[in-house]
C-alpha cells in the first residue's frame, strides 16, 4: 500500500560570477602540484594571455610563481619572491597550488617641488 503523506522539502541557492582564471594576483605552485607548470602556462595563455608572469623558484617545495604583471609595474620580481618565500612558502605543501591576493599600497611622506 502506498503512502499518501505530504512530504516537503527546501532548496537553498546561491550563485556569483566567477572570473577565469580564478586568481587575480599571484598563483604559487608546489614541486608535484598535478597541473604542472606547463600545463598552468598554457592554460593561462588561452584563457588570458600575456596577462601573467611565470618565474621558477629554486625552492625544496614551491616550483613556480605566476605574478600578474600589473603588480609587476608596482613592485620588483625579486622583492615579491623574498616576500612570498618568507610569509607564505612556508605554509604550502609540495602537490598544493596556492591563490595570493596582494594588496599593494604606495605612499609618500613628503612630495616637494616647484610649480
Amino acid at each position: 500500500m502506498k503512502d499518501e503523506s505530504t512530504g516537503k522539502f527546501s532548496v537553498h541557492l546561491s550563485f556569483e560570477e566567477i572570473r577565469l582564471p580564478p586568481f587575480e594576483d599571484i598563483l604559487i605552485l608546489g614541486k608535484k602540484c598535478p597541473q604542472g607548470k606547463i600545463g598552468v602556462y598554457k592554460s593561462f595563455e588561452l584563457l588570458v594571455p600575456n596577462e601573467f608572469e611565470a618565474f621558477e623558484i629554486e625552492d625544496e617545495i614551491v616550483e613556480a610563481i605566476f605574478v600578474n604583471k600589473k603588480i609587476l609595474k608596482k613592485l620588483d620580481k625579486d622583492k615579491i619572491i623574498t616576500i612570498l618565500r618568507e610569509k607564505v612558502f612556508p605554509y604550502i605543501s609540495e602537490s598544493e597550488i596556492l591563490k595570493v591576493d596582494l594588496k599593494l599600497r604606495i605612499f609618500y611622506d613628503f612630495v616637494e617641488g616647484e610649480f
